[in-house]
Formats: structure tokens, C-alpha cells, sequence
């Protein structure tokens, strides 16, 4: 008997697939637990319906995470910080400060996490940094430290 699994099944398959199995399994253990159901025309076509929705929505998000990845690169942001006279800072610029600023100024929110900052920043000046906007879309950050005023 053929069954679309509603869930894993640890020793028969992923989530979405289509297996074929026995049919004493498929009507004591998986259709009865509510763990797959009856592989019919309309059930695959539900399916395939499912998985082109999911293709869909990945592309939309993909789309706009270069969309931000060139916001990002075009445009640095400014962090102005109190500093000494000879331009070290009373502390540091954090990843929580960095994407604060990113989503003020630039409109763009990011985690904290997803910022890759190499050094810290403890004086003026600038330094780019990498921020992973999806598992495929990784964009340069220039933040420009200030002095404030």
C-alpha cells in the first residue's frame, strides 16, 4: 500500500514522502497513529500543491534577503560612541549595538548572531564586517565608529 507520511517515521521516511509499504503497517501502525495517510490522486495532488507553495515562499525570502544583502552593502552605518582623546572607546561596539543601528537606520532587522565581527571595536574609525542574511546570502557591513559629540 502506498501512504504519504504526515510526520518522520524513524526506519521509513521523511516527512511529505511517498513510501510503499505493507499493508498490515500502513492500517495497524501509521494510518492508525495518524502518522501517514492513503496515497489517492487527491492526497498527491495536495502534496505536489504543498511543495510548490514551499518552493514558492523559499524563492520570495531568498529574493529579499539580496534585495537587504545590497541595501546593506551600499549604504554603512554610523555608531557614535564617546571616546578618549586619542580615539579609543570607553569600551566596545557589540554585535546587539551593530544590529540595533542596522534596523534603525537602514530598516533591516537581523540577529544579533548573524553578525560576524572578527575584532572588537574599540576605537574610532570603520571596519566591515559579514552579516548571513539566509544560508545562501552573506552581505559586507561597514560600520563607522564616531566620535560623539
Amino acid at each position: 500500500m502506498e501512504v504519504i507520511l504526515l510526520k518522520d517515521v524513524k526506519g521509513t521516511g521523511k516527512k511529505g514522502e511517498i513510501k510503499n509499504v505493507s499493508d498490515g503497517y500502513a492500517n495497524n501502525f501509521l494510518l492508525k497513529k495518524g502518522l501517514a495517510k492513503e496515497a489517492t490522486s487527491a492526497a498527491r495532488k495536495e502534496l505536489s500543491a504543498k511543495k510548490n507553495a514551499v518552493k514558492r515562499e523559499e524563492n520570495e525570502i531568498l529574493e529579499a534577503a539580496e534585495a537587504d544583502k545590497k541595501t546593506i552593502e551600499e549604504n554603512p552605518i554610523e555608531i557614535h560612541e564617546k571616546a578618549a582623546e586619542d580615539g579609543r572607546l570607553f569600551g566596545s561596539v557589540t554585535t546587539k549595538q551593530i544590529a540595533k543601528e542596522l534596523e534603525k537606520q537602514l530598516g533591516i532587522k537581523v540577529d544579533k548572531r548573524k553578525i560576524t565581527q572578527d575584532i572588537p571595536m574599540r576605537a574610532l574609525g570603520s571596519q566591515k564586517m559579514e552579516v548571513k542574511l539566509h544560508n545562501q546570502v552573506t552581505a559586507e557591513l561597514t560600520v563607522r565608529v564616531l566620535e560623539q559629540k
